[in-house]
């Protein structure tokens, strides 16, 4: 395969995602046909197929796309320079914001988050696992720093990330939205408040 053929490829590989995600958001996930999306590339479905063996590996593929953007950002904020506490502060507050932003305002993303945790796709479980660990680094960050105190990095990031669950998980923050509880800044308060050596708060 030739440079240019493979450039080719990736481009049309990218085109049909791009168009995929605009269906999706317009008519929804499960009203959305392959036929519809070689519809809009003016290609045959068949042609689809060359790029992606079912409609369910195009999804995954969107999603994947709009999770590794928030992943991205996360990332950028982890590597950031400052004090672990505010940076922890910063990356929890975005991720909830782009997933309630992309997600929950957004009913057909909604059908799509809904279908991917039913049938309990590998990357949303890579994507838990991703955040998991990037939340790892800041706190780790904070254990050399002195800011944290933790014995186990691995389970702090995942007491972390399972405290921070309703405003993380974009099924969750619809479903707490009106529900009592406490905000997300009392929520990462507590988180802080956890991992800071005895006596001392950030």
């Amino acid at each position: 395969m030739t440079l240019i053929s493979e450039h080719s490829e990736t481009d049309t590989r990218e085109r049909i995602l791009v168009v995929a995600e605009r269906l999706f958001r317009q008519i929804g996930y499960q009203k959305t046909t392959v036929a519809d999306i070689a519809k809009e590339l003016r290609m045959s479905p068949a042609n689809v197929y060359r790029f992606f063996d079912s409609k369910k590996s195009i999804h995954e593929s969107v999603a994947r796309g709009l999770m590794g953007e928030v992943e991205i950002e996360a990332q950028r904020i982890a590597r950031s320079e400052g004090p672990a506490a505010p940076r922890l502060r910063q990356m929890m507050t975005t991720i909830n914001r782009m997933n309630t932003e992309r997600y929950v305002g957004d009913s057909k993303l909604h059908e799509m988050v809904e279908i991917a945790m039913q049938e309990d796709w590998d990357v949303c479980v890579a994507h838990m696992e991703c955040i998991a660990s990037i939340i790892g680094e800041v706190i780790a960050q904070g254990a050399a720093s002195g800011e944290f105190e933790i014995t186990d990095l691995q389970l702090a990031s995942l007491c972390a990330c399972t405290a921070m669950m309703r405003f993380f998980h974009p099924q969750m923050i619809a479903q707490c939205a009106t529900k009592p509880g406490p905000t997300i800044d009392q929520m990462i308060d507590f988180v802080i408040a956890g991992l800071s050596p005895r006596g001392r708060t950030n």
